[in-house]
Parts: C-alpha cells; sequence; structure tokens
C-alpha cells in the first residue's frame, strides 16, 4: 500500500497550526510504518510538521515511540474514531 498525502480532518492540528505534510499510512503493518514515516520526516525540512495517519493497536503503540526514541517531537495523537492522526515534528 503506498501513502498517499490527504487533508487533515479539519484542516489543522488541535493548536491551529497546519501540518507541512500528510501520510495515510492506515492499513500499514510495523515497522513499514515507522520507515515510511522516517523517511517522510527526513525530506521535510528542519522544523516542519507532519501528520501521519495511523491504525489502532499496535501501529499507534508502537511508532510514536519509536520516533521519540529517534529524537522527533510527537505533538498531539489525536483518535479520529477509526484511526489516530499523529502530529509529529522534525527537529531544528
Amino acid at each position: 500500500m503506498s501513502s498517499t498525502a490527504l487533508p487533515t480532518p479539519n484542516g489543522q492540528s488541535p493548536d491551529g497550526q497546519s501540518a507541512d505534510g500528510q501520510l495515510d499510512l492506515r492499513g500499514t503493518p510495523c515497522p513499514i510504518n515507522f520507515v515510511r514515516t522516517k523517511l517522510q520526516l527526513e525530506k521535510m525540512p528542519a522544523g516542519a510538521l507532519l501528520e501521519v495517519w495511523l491504525d489502532a493497536g499496535e501501529p499507534v503503540e508502537q511508532v510514536p515511540d519509536s520516533l521519540t526514541m529517534e529524537g522527533y517531537r510527537i505533538e498531539h495523537l489525536v483518535d479520529c474514531d477509526g484511526y489516530f492522526a499523529l502530529h509529529v515534528r522534525r527537529p531544528l
């Protein structure tokens, strides 16, 4: 399954900031969803905000922790009724 850029449910993160990019990784297994997220973040400029859509269960439990261990900052994790929207920022 390929990653697809999609609009956010309301166009902004909970704090009102627009994401600089989106990835729809619903249906993508671990650890592939982590790898795709990290690769996308590495393409983005320092300080950029990425929104990643993840499935419940292992993806939402593992991906945020793995990103934090790699030095990325998790800003929000929102339950969107059927999937989770993770907002992660690339460090400066």
